[in-house]
């Protein structure tokens, strides 16, 4: 397994990966030869709650940087996530129709959303943040977060 950054906010602990890049709202995408692997941070699933269903668009999906990739249901939330990155989806993990609960178990493992075949590889990673820039982004949200109470 790859180095992570660990946040510990109160009686939290959250794993940030630091081989990928993140999008603000909490997805990660990670290179794979001339794909994109994307998924969920630990950060943005412990928020949400236990995953009860995955939604994920079907393979072959034409994606523009900003349009809706997923839906995922949780005890607390549905969530509609949007694609970090533009191209096609090529494969969908087939874990989501049966377990989407692995999203929990094991976001940036067997908990991953799709593969996505990258157009505009440049203009993806202007607006992605790394590991470390993510990291500290979150750790200013949660602790803001445990201050409010």
């Amino acid at each position: 397994m790859s180095d992570f950054l660990e946040l510990r906010v109160d009686k939290f602990i959250f794993k940030v990966m630091v081989d990928r890049l993140y999008s603000e709202e909490g997805l990660w995408a990670m290179q794979e030869d001339q794909h994109i692997r994307i998924g969920i941070s630990d950060y943005l699933q412990q928020r949400s709650g236990d995953v009860a269903f995955a939604e994920i668009k079907p393979e072959g999906t034409e994606l523009t940087v900003g349009d809706e990739i997923a839906v995922i249901e949780t005890i607390k939330v549905n969530i509609s996530l949007t694609s970090p990155v533009a191209g096609k989806v090529i494969e969908v993990n087939p874990m989501m129709g049966t377990s989407p609960d692995v999203i929990n178990q094991d976001p940036y493992g067997t908990g991953w959303l799709a593969l996505i075949d990258v157009t505009g590889r440049e203009t993806y990673l202007k607006h992605l943040l790394d590991g470390r820039t993510y990291y500290s982004k979150i750790k200013l949200e949660a602790e803001q977060e445990v201050n409010k109470k």
